[in-house]
C-alpha cells in the first residue's frame, strides 16, 4: 500500500510503499477513503511533541471503509463506512488522561494511507450526511472542541460563548457546536475575512484581535461572556478574564501564542471563575460528539483537498496559517 512515511525530526514527508496492515484480535482494517491534517503532525515534524517515536506514518483523523477484522469482531462490520477515534487508553480517570494514553499516528501507524488498522472499539459508523472528507475532518478537532465546551465548561442553552482563533479546525468546531446548541457565539480573529466567514457559520459578530485595545472593545460591543473557549493563551488570555462573566468558564485546548501574562487574581476569584484545561477527549466524549452532529446535521468546514502524495506541500500550506476550516488529504 502507498503511505507517507516521516523519516525522523525535520524531514520532509516522503510517499513510500508499505507492506499492507493485518488485523489482530478486536482489530479492524479500514481502507482510508480520507485523512485530514493537525497541527500535532506539524509538531511532530518539528519534534515538538511530547512523543518522539521515528520513522513513522501520521495521521490522527481518518474516514473510510472495513475491509477485513480480526479476531472477535464480528464481520457485518466489513463493508461499513465508519469514522475513526483517534484516542486509546485514556484510563480510569474520565477528568484527565492516563499514562497510557495514546493518539493515532504515533506511536502506532496513522491514516495517512491507503489502509490502517484499528481497534474495533474506535470505530463509529459514519453519519450519513457527511462525505468521507468531511467526516475526516472531525474526529481529534472535533473531540476537542466538544469536550472543552460541554464537557468542561458545561455550555447551556442561552449562554454567550466566545471562541478565540476562528478559523482553525477546533475553533470552527466549537463556533458550529455552540451555534447548534443553541448560544450566542462572537468569536476574535486576526482576519477580518474569517470573522466574516464564521458570522456565516451562525456567529453574531466577532473582533479583530490585532486592533488596539480590542478586549474594551469587544466588552462594550458584546457584555460580558459566559463561556469562553481558546487555543491560544499569551497575553490575550488576560483579556478573556476580563471579560467573562461571573461563574463563567474559559477552557483552554492550546497555547499557540505562549504563556499567559500578567493575570489579576482578584478577577478570578471574585467573579468565581473557572479555568478549566482539556486535550482531545475520552471515547465517551466521542461517541457523544459524533451523535450531536448526526442529530444536528452540522458539516465540518473543508478548506482544501491535497492528494496524498502531496502532504508535505499540505503540511506547509497548514503552517502558513491561511486556511479556514480544515485541511484534507485523499489517497
Amino acid at each position: 500500500m502507498r503511505a507517507i512515511y516521516l523519516e525522523n525530526i525535520n524531514t520532509p514527508f516522503v510517499l513510500i510503499d508499505k507492506e499492507k496492515p493485518l488485523p489482530g484480535s478486536g482489530e479492524v482494517i479500514v481502507q482510508v477513503k480520507a485523512a485530514a491534517l493537525n497541527h500535532r503532525d506539524v509538531w511532530i515534524q518539528h519534534g515538538r511533541y511530547f512523543t518522539k517515536e521515528y520513522p513513522a506514518i501520521l495521521g490522527s483523523d481518518g474516514a473510510g471503509i472495513i475491509t477485513e477484522v480480526g479476531a472477535g469482531v464480528d464481520a457485518q462490520w466489513i463493508g461499513q463506512e465508519v469514522i475513526l477515534d483517534p484516542s486509546s487508553d485514556w484510563g480510569n480517570n474520565e477528568r484527565a488522561h492516563g499514562k497510557d494514553y495514546k493518539v493515532l499516528g504515533m506511536p502506532e501507524d496513522g491514516a495517512f494511507a491507503e489502509y490502517v488498522r484499528v481497534k474495533a472499539s474506535n470505530i463509529h459508523v459514519k453519519p450519513e450526511h457527511l462525505s468521507f472528507e468531511e467526516a475526516a475532518s472531525l474526529p481529534l478537532a472535533g473531540v476537542t472542541g466538544y469536550r472543552a465546551m460541554f464537557t468542561k465548561c458545561g455550555l447551556r442553552q442561552g449562554e454567550k460563548v466566545l471562541v478565540t482563533g476562528a478559523g482553525g479546525g477546533v475553533a470552527l468546531f466549537v463556533v458550529q457546536f455552540a451555534v447548534a446548541a443553541g448560544a450566542e457565539v462572537w468569536v476574535t480573529s486576526g482576519s477580518d475575512e474569517k470573522i466574516e466567514k464564521a458570522k456565516a457559520l451562525g456567529a453574531t459578530d466577532g473582533i479583530n484581535y490585532k486592533s488596539e485595545n480590542w478586549g474594551k472593545e469587544l466588552k462594550a460591543r458584546a457584555g460580558g461572556f459566559d463561556v469562553m473557549i481558546d487555543g491560544a493563551a499569551g497575553e490575550g488570555f488576560v483579556q478573556l478574564v476580563k471579560l467573562a462573566n461571573p461563574g463563567g468558564r474559559i477552557g483552554m485546548y492550546g497555547g499557540t501564542t505562549g504563556k499567559i501574562g500578567q493575570l489579576n487574581p482578584a478577577e478570578i476569584f471574585w467573579k468565581q471563575l473557572a479555568i478549566y484545561g482539556s486535550t482531545m477527549g475520552t471515547n465517551e466524549d466521542f461517541a457523544a460528539m459524533v451523535n450531536f452532529v448526526k442529530e444536528k446535521k452540522i458539516k465540518p468546514v473543508v478548506d482544501r483537498i491535497f492528494p496524498l502524495e502531496e502532504t508535505e506541500q499540505a503540511m506547509r500550506y497548514m503552517e502558513a496559517g491561511k486556511q479556514f476550516g480544515k485541511i484534507v488529504v485523499k489517497p
